[in-house]
């Protein structure tokens, strides 16, 4: 028995892990693929922090993040991370996060859509990379200890408390129960269900949260999904939006402006949308920057856009189109991160805390994950010694789940589920995605549930145990669609256009409506 687990590495789990060793040797981390693979990597553009009280201030940095959020957020949970920026940029900084410098060498900071000031510390655009790579070096020094490709089965829950986890060791196929005194999630969203128009990774897939709402936890604002509006065509590799923060255009063929490039990115993705929907490709245009600037401000989004498409940003127009990006829904959290089940914690992109609301403030994704993994561990860390030990045996999860798992391997595997997860990620992106409006919401949810209905249908080819991509992949899938009818129900019940959920036979904002939607296994209510 350990005393805190942490499902999940990327920058709030890894934060979480080295703010909890201070304390308390009995720490792990369980992560399904390896720290580096983390989605905080594509957080490219800057993380929020008022520095310099003269030229911006926290009370507006705190309206910038309330107005995105249009009234779906927690105005204290906001307060406190706006608060704490600046103890917050000062810890990565003194752990060794190499930010880019101004001349009078201080950190430097870029403006970010939707922001009245420029206020996104960054480390050139590779920000979330080196933060990653910065904690995971801290980690490493403190010996902590990581169990890597272990994917989640489910939650051990006794009394309404979390006793521990199921888990399986793909390296191995080994089925394994691991008991904790508190559990904390940090897994990430849920973005890669929308599969070909995402930048998030293939690991991305919210199979946690899925999991976690099995186990009795309450979702919260599941319908609501950002879309970036730079990502290369076709690809969906991200462009950061420090493109247009240091002065990038966004054009028609023509060479003409379309739209405010740093308004609120709901705003700008929908209006590329429009364009490419009337048949009007949209580029980005930096070349107006020149070679030099482009190299130091942003030298991956030219490598990214010259592997990608054989293009150069200082001489090329590059054609662009948005894609699922972040998601604001996750699992229902208070500010120390506490689920609704005891000794269960939630943060980052995983939770649901009342930072994003209805549309995520550009840099804030960043700040979120440290500000919160720092402040949960130590909550966790005071909690510890009010916890009794966990009683030694096989939980009913566990012997559930190597049922589940033998089940999965005798499936038939007469629909190839690979073909229904390339068909989801279509129907998410034309019926779920930037517009939305019942008939299509309806015909989407009528389509996940015969898939379904399917899935005893669906399998897996590979019989192997070790290493079984084909069985991780399969358990991804099966929780996606849990997840992918949580979204949708969640979006037909919100009939109004709010932030990034727009609804074409809803076009306005409805009172009514101004409260957080609430997503239960068996108790869909708004």
């Amino acid at each position: 028995m350990i005393d805190v687990l942490i499902i999940g590495s990327g920058g709030a789990g890894l934060t979480a892990a080295l703010n909890i060793k201070k304390s308390c040797d009995s720490v792990v981390v369980l992560s399904k693929t390896y720290p580096t693979a983390s989605q905080t990597s594509q957080a490219q553009g800057g993380i929020n922090c008022v520095l310099d009280d003269e030229k911006d201030s926290v009370d507006s940095h705190i309206e910038d993040t309330l107005k995105s959020a249009h009234g779906l957020s927690d105005k204290k949970t906001i307060e406190f991370m706006c608060k704490n920026a600046k103890d917050t940029i000062k810890w990565l900084d003194d752990i060794g996060v190499p930010f880019s410098r101004d001349e009078n060498n201080n950190i430097a900071q870029r403006k970010l859509g939707a922001a009245k000031s420029a206020r996104a510390c960054y480390s050139s655009d590779y920000t979330g990379l080196k933060i990653l790579h910065t904690l995971y070096d801290n980690c490493i020094k403190e010996n902590i200890e990581f169990l890597n490709e272990h994917i989640l089965l489910n939650l051990i829950i006794e009394d309404e408390t979390v006793k521990g986890v199921v888990c399986l060791d793909i390296s191995t196929g080994e089925i394994k129960q691991i008991l904790a005194k508190q559990v904390i999630i940090a897994s990430g969203g849920y973005g890669g269900i929308y599969d070909g128009y995402t930048t998030n990774s293939t690991a991305t897939t919210g199979e946690v949260i899925a999991i976690a709402m099995n186990a009795g936890c309450v979702l919260e604002n599941m319908e609501y999904v950002q879309f970036h509006p730079t990502a290369l065509k076709d690809s969906c590799v991200l462009i950061s939006e420090s493109a247009r923060g240091e002065g990038g255009h966004l054009v028609t063929i023509d060479e003409k402006r379309f739209v405010d490039e740093l308004a609120a990115r709901d705003v700008v993705a929908r209006a590329i949308y429009n364009k490419i929907k009337s048949n009007q490709d949209v580029f980005l245009d930096l070349r107006h920057l020149g070679l030099e600037k482009i190299m130091e401000t942003m030298p991956q989004e030219y490598h990214l856009a010259y592997d990608f498409t054989g293009l150069k940003l200082d001489s090329d127009l590059i054609p662009i189109n948005p894609a699922a990006h972040y998601t604001m829904g996750g699992i229902k959290t208070n500010t120390n991160g506490q689920t609704n089940i005891k000794n269960l914690y939630a943060i980052g992109e995983s939770a649901s805390n009342g930072v994003h609301g209805a549309n995520r403030l550009g840099g804030n994704s960043l700040l979120e994950i440290i500000t919160f993994g720092k402040s949960v561990a130590q909550f966790v860390v005071q909690n510890i010694q009010n916890i009794d030990s966990i009683e030694s045996k096989n939980y009913k999860e566990y012997l559930k789940e190597i049922s589940n798992i033998k089940k999965i391997y005798d499936l038939p595997n007469k629909i190839n589920f690979y073909t229904i997860k390339k068909e989801l990620g279509e129907l998410f992106y034309n019926n779920v995605g930037l517009f939305r409006e019942k008939e299509a919401l309806e015909d989407g949810l009528k389509k996940v549930n015969n898939w379904k209905k399917d899935i005893n249908q669906m399998g897996i080819s590979d019989k192997s145990k070790i290493y079984n991509t084909n069985l991780k992949e399969f358990i991804e899938f099966k929780n996606t669609l849990l997840i992918a009818s949580a979204i949708i129900t969640s979006a037909l019940k919100r009939e109004e256009s709010r932030g990034a959920h727009y609804r074409t036979d809803y076009v306005r904002e409805d009172e009514k409506f101004n409260k957080n939607s609430i997503f239960r296994l068996g108790d869909q209510l708004l």
